[in-house]
C-alpha cells in the first residue's frame, strides 16, 4: 500500500483529494495537513511514500515546505497540485525533485492517472539494469521531457516570457515578432503551452472576417 499526505489549505478542497486518493487501489492517505509547518511535523514523524504538495500554502510556499524536507532528509516523492501556471514556477518545481504536476482544477481521472504513472514507477524501479531501464522507469514517471523535434527551450521560454507579459492576451504574430520567429512557428510553441495547460488561446472578435486568436496564461483560481 502507497501511503500519501495530502498538503491543502482549503478545506473542501483538502477532502476532496483525500477522497480521490482513497478511491485509487493501492493508495491509502496517512494524513492531511493544512499549512506547510504541519506537513513537516507529520512527515518527521510518520513517514509517507508520496506527498500531494499544494504550492500555495498560507504560512510558506510549497517549494519551500520542500526544500525543507529535502534538507531534513525526508526522501518522500512529491506531486505538486496548484493553480500556477508559470513555465519558470514548473522548472523549479522540477529541480527540487518533484515528480509530477497537477494543475487545478483537475477531475478524478487526471489524478488517478497520475499516481497510477507512480504506482508503475515504483514497479519498475527495481528491475534498472542498464541506461535503458533508467529510462523507461523515468518515462513511467514522468513522460519524455524532451521537447517535440524541432522545438527549442530558448525560444520556448521567450515565448513563455512574452505572455506573462500580456495577460490581456496577445497574438502569434506578436509573439513570433518577439521571439524572432515566423507566425506560424510563434503558433506551434503556444499551442505547446496550450497542451500543457499552461496558456489558454480565445478568439477576439472586431471587423469582417474570421476572429483572430489570441493566447495568455490562464487566470489562477
Amino acid at each position: 500500500m502507497i501511503s500519501v499526505l495530502v498538503v491543502e489549505d482549503e478545506e473542501i478542497m483538502a477532502e476532496a483529494h483525500r477522497i480521490y486518493v482513497e478511491r485509487v487501489p493501492g493508495f491509502a492517505v496517512a494524513g492531511v495537513a493544512r499549512t506547510g509547518g504541519e506537513a513537516l511535523r507529520f512527515l518527521r514523524h510518520t513517514p509517507v511514500d508520496l506527498v500531494l504538495l499544494d504550492l500555495y500554502l498560507p504560512d510558506m510556499p510549497g517549494l519551500e515546505v520542500c526544500r525543507a524536507a529535502r534538507a531534513g532528509g525526508l526522501l518522500c516523492d512529491v506531486i505538486a497540485v496548484t493553480s500556477a501556471r508559470d513555465l519558470a514556477m514548473v522548472r523549479s518545481a522540477v529541480s527540487l525533485g518533484v515528480s509530477q504536476y497537477l494543475l487545478k482544477p483537475f477531475t478524478f481521472a487526471t489524478l488517478r492517472e497520475k499516481l497510477n504513472r507512480y504506482a508503475r514507477f515504483r514497479e519498475e524501479a527495481g528491475e534498472i539494469v542498464a541506461q535503458r531501464d533508467v529510462d523507461r522507469v523515468l518515462g513511467t514517471l514522468r513522460g519524455s521531457s524532451e521537447l517535440p523535434k524541432g522545438m527549442s527551450r530558448d525560444t520556448l521560454d521567450t515565448v513563455a516570457a512574452h505572455l506573462r507579459g500580456h495577460p490581456q492576451g496577445v497574438s502569434a504574430q506578436a509573439v513570433g515578432a518577439a521571439a524572432g520567429v515566423s507566425r506560424v512557428t510563434a503558433r506551434r510553441y503556444l499551442e505547446y503551452l496550450v497542451e500543457l495547460g499552461l496558456a489558454a488561446r480565445f478568439p477576439q472578435y472586431g471587423g469582417v472576417g474570421r476572429p483572430e486568436l489570441l493566447y495568455r496564461m490562464p487566470m489562477e483560481s
